[in-house]
């Protein structure tokens, strides 16, 4: 009898069935069947023949994870009394006391490590030791007060460098004294950054670089309490020069770490309380000056409780990280932070992204964070090559239902069939020894965590959380294979859905703006009581201005933003942001821009094309080549990409008032650098606006 399979997973399905009855209908090529059939049938013997390892014990319930408490808000089922938790050690309530917890765990052992050419020509990663980096912090401290800078959490020292050894020493450097340290971000912008070293009074920056050095100095008119500058740099006759004329005092880093190691004057350390400010954090927000977010020691001690979940692959001191995300940025810090407090190392890339993946091979990391562009371009890349061959096509999709099966029973493992013969490689090109993946900072695209969780054999977890609470309020549990929500709430936060009645959201059908109330909540934005009383109310509770739904397992699921509303003339409600989620699951959409006003019927858009999908696509469907620039003029290319933008709209369930009528397509994307992203890769939808004015007025004159 010959039987004919409607997908490689119907045949999947049949196959781990045993081989009983199948559908009928559609047919794939045979030899593709036979391919795919043929390592189905090796990958089973395989299975039969090795014991699939890494049946993973659920933390809580998979079907029932959160519960609400009295007041109506959640919190997670391990939360069994349903009191919050304040830290993660006893012996760890401040993160000075947290990183010498973790000295004492390592023996000494390495903690930070980066990548220095040998005489040889290799270029290995070279380590420091806990006790190195303490003594240099220890001296780096005591600089400052040779300085003239004083204890306590009136002091505010910036940092302005990507991440690197010197970044962590100033940090523990600023905590050794119950200092403030303030990063700086390196596409913030001068404007920027001069507005924050004027509102905090800041004496002193770090600086990695000298462009970086001159660029302050050039707004020191801007910011005149800015006395010392500290470059990590061999200074350049252009800096020492701009130095001295705005009366400037500038060092190296190793002259600060002479100057303290040979200081007379060696005063105690004035140890932080977890109450005490640890850090300000400024988020560029999409108007308006930046926001310094102030976060005490406790507020980042309580966020480590997060890590709780991880009883499998919890962090522990033979560990390795590999810190490509800045610094800058909490999640990063936060999860550097707990590599410290139980003695693991964190290995440093060299600052140039292009150069992170032999980073990434050299170190071979055991914990990865990293965020949905990174994981997006390793599925596009896989997928590329993929598609070349409708063999390696069918194998592929075979591949991919098998271990989303197993990730289904909650087996996570590298070593089965598939994962020798289809996805080996990728784990490979990331070291080939990771445990634990952690993304945040955007919504990740279903199929690509499930691609990312089925070809790294890992722990791969998504989060949710904004700076004011830290970094996550929400993480999705060990072994959690469901895509499409970011988990259940972090041990030291209840969170509640509240009402927005304008956007048909009600708590009562378990929707609304997410509300986070815990230990991490921020102290308030650095010298702007207003803003603060806008996101904070009375009882506590952090409004995040983002919609979620509590899925049926208890998971919080992130689906719209409050922000950005506008009515269209016929009285609906529109939120452009949910709507440039859902485009930018287009395959030829890389950025979108969507547009309405109180006065018109309709919405239009601005659309940045994916280059790489929209060239090829563009020759093969229409045959037309040419430029990005020369395509994107072209109408026949708009109306290829404002089809596909409508299918894709119509098949995620946008009613007809949220689609666009019309677009503009734009060969330059929008970045930091032409201010139509803020620093953190947000539209800047007042600048959009008005750099697009022309264009949005001509399709709004098309459409009257």
């Amino acid at each position: 009898m010959c039987i004919i399979f409607r997908s490689v997973s119907d045949l999947l399905d049949h196959l781990l069935r045993g081989g009983a009855s199948a559908s009928t209908g559609g047919s794939l090529p045979s030899i593709v069947s036979l391919g795919a059939a043929a390592a189905v049938t090796m990958g089973l013997g395989y299975y039969m023949t090795t014991k699939p390892e890494g049946k993973i014990e659920p933390l809580v319930d998979p079907h029932n994870q959160t519960m609400k408490l009295p007041d109506g808000s959640r919190v997670s089922r391990y939360i069994n009394d349903g009191v919050l938790l304040k830290h993660l050690f006893d012996d760890a309530t401040t993160l000075y006391e947290g990183v010498r917890r973790g000295a004492r765990l390592s023996k000494n052992g390495p903690m930070l490590g980066q990548r220095i050419k040998q005489t040889n020509g290799s270029e290995p990663f070279v380590w420091s030791s806990y006790d190195e980096v303490l003594s240099r912090s220890d001296n780096v401290g005591i600089a400052f007060r040779e300085l003239g800078l004083p204890a306590g959490e009136e002091t505010f020292i910036g940092v302005y460098s990507k991440n690197r050894i010197e970044w962590i020493v100033t940090e523990l450097a600023t905590y050794s004294y119950s200092n403030v340290i303030v990063p700086l971000y390196e596409t913030l912008g001068p404007d920027a950054c001069a507005f924050i070293i004027n509102q905090s009074g800041m004496k002193i920056v770090v600086c990695d670089a000298n462009s970086k050095a001159i660029g302050l100095l050039q707004q020191r008119v801007h910011c005149p309490s800015l006395s010392v500058i500290v470059v990590m740099e061999i200074p350049s006759d252009e800096l020492k020069a701009a130095a001295e004329k705005e009366g400037v005092k500038l060092l190296t880093f190793t002259e600060l770490e002479a100057l303290g190691k040979n200081a007379q004057n060696r005063p105690e350390h004035v140890k932080p309380s977890p109450e005490t400010l640890a850090t300000i954090c400024y988020t560029s927000g999409t108007t308006g000056t930046p926001k310094g977010v102030m976060l005490t020691h406790a507020n980042v001690i309580a966020d480590a409780t997060t890590l709780l979940y991880f009883k499998k692959t919890a962090i522990v001191d033979t560990d390795v990280m590999i810190s490509f995300l800045p610094l800058a940025h909490m999640l990063e810090r936060l999860i550097e932070c707990v590599c410290f407090m139980v003695g693991a190392r964190v290995g440093f890339y060299r600052g140039d992204i292009r150069l992170l993946p032999d980073d990434i091979k050299e170190l071979q990391p055991t914990v990865v964070p990293v965020v949905p562009r990174v994981l997006n371009r390793l599925y596009d890349k896989v997928m590329s090559e993929v598609n070349k061959s409708r063999v390696k096509r069918a194998l592929f999709d075979v591949a991919l239902a098998f271990k989303a099966r197993e990730m289904r029973n909650f087996v996570v493992r590298n070593n089965s069939f598939f994962d020798q013969i289809v996805f080996k490689k990728i784990r490979d090109g990331m070291g080939g020894r990771v445990k634990l993946m952690i993304t945040g900072s955007a919504p990740l695209a279903e199929n690509v965590l499930t691609f990312v969780r089925a070809a790294m054999g890992c722990i791969v977890v998504e989060g949710y959380g904004q700076t004011e609470c830290v970094a996550a309020c929400t993480v999705s549990m060990e072994g959690d294979s469901l895509p499409g929500h970011v988990g259940m709430p972090s041990p030291c936060v209840a969170i509640k859905l509240v009402d927005v009645p304008e956007l048909g959201y009600f708590a009562k059908d378990e929707a609304g703006e997410v509300c986070v109330r815990g230990h991490t909540i921020f102290k308030g934005y650095y010298k702007n009581e207003e803003q603060t009383r806008e996101v904070l109310d009375d009882e506590g509770w952090l409004h995040t201005g983002d919609i979620g739904r509590w899925t049926k397992e208890g998971c919080l699921k992130i689906v719209d933003r409050k922000k950005h509303i506008f009515k269209l003339a016929q009285g609906e409600y529109v939120a452009p942001e949910k709507i440039e989620n859902i485009y930018s699951r287009c395959k030829y959409v890389a950025q979108s821009y969507v547009y309405g006003e109180s006065l018109k019927t309709c919405l239009i858009a601005v659309v940045v094309p994916d280059a790489e999908v929209l060239i090829p696509a563009m020759e093969k469907t229409l045959g037309v080549k040419g430029t990005m620039a020369e395509l994107c003029a072209r109408d026949d290319v708009k109306k290829a990409v404002l089809e596909d933008i409508i299918a894709t709209g119509k098949t995620a369930g946008l009613f007809s008032f949220e689609q666009v009528r019309d677009i503009y397509l734009q060969a330059e994307p929008f970045s930091v650098e032409n201010n139509l992203l803020t620093p953190t890769l947000k539209s800047k939808r007042p600048q959009l606006k008005t750099h697009f004015g022309k264009e949005l007025a001509a399709m709004y004159s098309k459409l009257d």
